[in-house]
C-alpha cells in the first residue's frame, strides 16, 4: 500500500505584492525523498522552503503536511534569545534522555554547547541550529545552505549523518560535492516554474542544458513563423484588397505568445582586470612560523608562489588558514622566518566576513563611497577598471535591478552580498587575488562563471575554501593545514590532495607523498640539500608536468578542427588562450623541476 506524501503543495501562488514568485505551483515530497532544491540567486529557493515549513503564507493554494508528520527547518538566522548557551538552545524541546543527540551533533559540527549565546559567532549559532534540527530527527528536514560555516571535516560528518538517516530531506546548497553524494531527485526553480527530475544533482546540469536547448529551438521556430506570417501580411496588402483576417489574428496571437515568453536570467557580466603584470616571483616564504600564546599556528614553513599560480588553503576552521595568508601578503608579521614579496603587486581581497560592506549603506553608497572607485565630481558614476560607469548600469552587470540600487546592504541575501563584494573587487585592477570563502551563498551558474574568470585571470590567486568541487576546478596547488601547526604543500586540487595523502593516512599531515623508489635503490642522498617543502615539491612536479602535457594535447586536438575558427570563433579564442597559458605553465614547471634537481645535486 502506497504511503501518503509527507508534504503536498497544490496550486500555490505567491506575489509579495509585485510580480509572482510562484503561480500555480504544485509539488509533493514523499517518504524517503532526498531532494536538491536548485535555482539562481533570487529565484525563490529560500522562499519556497519557508512555504514548505509553514513560515510564509501563500496568496492562493494549499500547503498540506500529512497527519502525524514532523518537519524541521534550519533557520538561516536563528533566534537564540532566552537561551543561556548554544547547548540550551540546541536541546530545547528534547526529552532529557535524548540530550546525548545534541552532544553527538555538536562534536560532529564542531561547536561548544557550553558557549554562551552572547559570545557566539554567527557561524556557531547556525551550527547550533543545525544540531537542534538533527537532534530532533524529524521525518522531513528542510535544510537551507547547511554547509555554510562548516569546515571540510564537519561537512564530511554531516554527509555521513544524512546518508544514513531514514528521514526525507530537501537541501539548498552551493556545494556540488555535497549535493552529488546525498540527493536522488532535483527540484529546479526557473523563472517561477518548478520542475522535478527523479535524478540527483549529478544529472542536473545536463538536464538544465537540455531544457534550455529545447526552449531555444522552440523560440527560434516561433520567431521564424512570426517572420513568415508578418511578411505574408505586408505582401497581402498589395496582392489582395481584403486580407484573411483569421491569419492576421493568428499573427497577433503569435506575437503575444512570443512576448509572454520569459527569457532566462542572464549571467552576471563579471570580469577581472589583471592590471600591470607582477614579477615572476610573487611570494617567497622561508621558515615562517607563528604562535598565539601557547598555541602554535604554524611550524616553520617554506612556500614559493609564482605569477599565475592558484594556491588553495584547506583545513579545519581555526587551523590558521587566514593567518597564514595574512603573513604571506605582509598584513601580519611571522614570529620567525622571512616573507619576500615580488614587484608590482596589486592586491585585491574578498573577505569571508564581508567586512568591506557597511550594512547601513545603500548599494549605491557602497560603490560611490569608496575613494578608489569614486569619479571626481560625479555622485552617480564609479571608476570600473579605469573607465567611468553609471552606478546603476554597473550594478545591473551583477544582476541587481534599479530598485535595489537605493536599498540598504542589510536587505540583501547572502548571495547578493557576495555579488556586491565581487562588484567592488572587480572594479579595481589587481594581479594578486585573495579569495577567503568566495563560494558561500553563490548559485551554481555564478560559481561556474567565477571559476571561468579565475581560469582566464592573468594574475595569481590565493584561495581559502571548504568547497571541494570549486578547489578541484580552480587550484593547481593545495596547502593543507589541520590544526597541529604543520602546513604541507600538495600538487593539484582537493581530489589530488586526497589521492596523494592516501585514504588510510592518519589525520595528522606528517605523511607527505613521496615518489616510490625501486627496491634495490637507496634513498637519494642528492635531496639532502632541499628543505622539506622543496623535497615534496620536487616529488610532486612530475605529476603536475604530466597533467599539463595531457591538457595541452587535448587543446591541440580541439584546435585542429578545420572549421573551428569560422563556426565558433569565441571557443577558438578561449582554447588558444588556454593553450598558451598551459604551455607557459609547463615551461615554468619544467624550469622549477630543473632548478630543484640542480639544488638537490649541489
Amino acid at each position: 500500500m502506497a504511503r501518503a506524501p509527507l508534504l503536498q503543495l497544490t496550486d500555490i501562488s505567491l506575489t509579495f505584492g509585485g510580480d509572482p514568485v510562484f503561480d500555480g505551483l504544485s509539488l509533493t515530497v514523499q517518504p524517503g525523498d532526498r531532494v536538491a532544491l536548485v535555482g539562481r540567486n533570487g529565484s525563490g529557493k529560500s522562499t519556497l522552503m519557508k512555504v514548505m515549513a509553514g513560515l510564509v503564507e501563500v496568496d492562493r493554494g494549499e500547503v498540506v503536511v500529512s497527519a502525524g508528520v514532523s518537519t524541521g527547518y534550519m533557520e538561516q538566522d536563528p533566534d537564540l534569545s532566552g537561551f543561556a548557551t548554544l547547548g540550551d538552545f540546541a536541546a530545547s524541546g528534547l526529552p532529557e534522555s535524548e540530550s546525548y543527540r545534541v552532544a553527538m551533533a555538536a562534536e560532529g559540527l564542531k561547536f561548544d554547547p557550553a558557549r554562551p549565546v552572547e559570545t557566539a559567532s554567527g557561524g556557531e549559532r547556525r551550527r547550533a541550529a543545525l544540531a537542534r534540527l538533527l537532534a530532533r530527527a524529524p521525518e522531513l528536514m528542510l535544510l537551507d545552505e547547511p554547509t555554510n560555516h562548516l569546515d571540510i571535516e564537519a561537512i564530511g560528518w554531516l554527509e555521513d549523518h544524512l546518508s544514513q538517516t531514514r528521514a526525507a530531506y530537501v537541501i539548498i546548497s552551493h556545494d556540488r560535492a555535497f549535493l552529488r553524494r546525498l540527493t536522488r531527485a532535483t527540484l529546479w526553480i526557473d523563472r517561477g516554474e518548478v520542475r522535478r527530475q527523479e535524478r540527483g544533482f549529478e544529472g542536473f546540469e545536463d538536464w538544465r542544458e537540455a531544457v534550455w536547448s529545447a526552449e531555444d529551438d522552440a523560440r527560434h521556430k516561433l520567431d521564424r513563423k512570426i517572420k513568415a506570417e508578418a511578411r505574408w501580411a505586408v505582401e497581402g496588402i498589395s496582392a489582395r484588397r481584403k486580407r484573411n483576417q483569421g491569419r492576421v489574428r493568428a499573427l497577433a496571437a503569435l506575437r503575444a505568445e512570443r512576448g509572454a515568453q520569459i527569457r532566462r536570467q542572464g549571467t552576471a557580466a563579471m570580469a577581472f582586470d589583471s592590471g600591470t603584470q607582477s614579477g615572476k616571483k610573487v611570494i617567497e616564504a622561508k621558515g615562517i612560523a607563528k604562535a598565539f600564546g601557547d598555541r602554535t599556528i604554524l611550524q616553520p614553513f617554506d612556500l614559493r608562489v609564482n605569477r599565475g599560480d592558484r594556491v588553495a588553503f584547506v583545513g579545519p576552521n581555526g587551523a590558521g588558514k587566514t593567518t597564514l595568508i595574512k603573513m604571506l601578503t605582509g598584513e601580519i608579521a611571522p614570529d620567525q622566518g622571512t616573507v619576500t614579496l615580488g614587484t608590482n603587486l596589486e592586491l585585491a581581497v574578498f573577505d569571508q566576513t564581508r567586512s568591506a560592506l557597511n550594512p547601513d549603506q545603500t548599494l549605491w553608497e557602497s560603490l560611490t563611497g569608496d575613494p578608489d572607485m569614486r569619479v571626481s565630481g560625479r555622485a552617480d558614476q564609479v571608476m570600473v577598471r579605469g573607465q567611468p560607469r553609471h552606478v546603476v548600469a554597473y550594478l545591473k552587470d551583477f544582476l541587481f535591478d534599479d530598485a535595489q540600487a537605493r536599498a540598504p546592504v542589510r536587505s540583501l541575501s547572502g548571495g547578493e552580498k557576495a555579488r556586491l563584494l565581487l562588484a567592488r573587487l572587480m572594479a579595481r585592477p589587481s594581479n594578486l587575488l585573495v579569495l577567503d570563502e568566495p563560494t558561500n551563498d553563490l548559485d551554481v551558474e555564478t560559481l561556474d562563471l567565477l571559476q571561468d574568470l579565475l581560469g582566464e585571470y592573468d594574475g595569481t590567486v590565493l584561495l581559502v575554501s571548504h568547497d571541494r568541487d570549486f578547489i578541484d576546478r580552480v587550484a593547481d596547488t593545495t596547502v593543507a593545514m589541520e590544526g597541529d601547526g604543520q602546513a604541507i604543500v600538495y600538487a593539484g586540487g582537493w581530489s589530488d590532495y586526497q589521492a596523494q595523502r592516501g585514504e588510510d593516512a592518519p589525520v595528522t599531515l606528517d605523511s607527505a607523498p613521496k615518489k616510490p623508489e625501486a627496491a634495490s635503490e637507496k634513498p637519494k642522498a642528492t635531496k639532502a640539500g632541499l628543505s622539506f617543502t622543496e623535497r615534496h615539491r620536487l616529488d610532486a612536479l612530475p605529476a603536475v608536468i604530466a597533467r599539463l602535457e595531457a591538457e595541452i594535447a587535448k587543446l591541440t586536438e580541439f584546435l585542429a578542427q578545420p572549421d573551428l575558427f569560422t563556426t565558433a570563433p569565441a571557443k577558438f579564442r578561449k582554447a588558444t588562450e588556454a593553450l598558451a597559458e598551459r604551455q607557459q605553465a609547463l615551461s615554468a614547471a619544467e624550469e622549477e623541476w630543473l632548478t630543484l634537481e640542480e639544488k638537490a645535486a649541489s
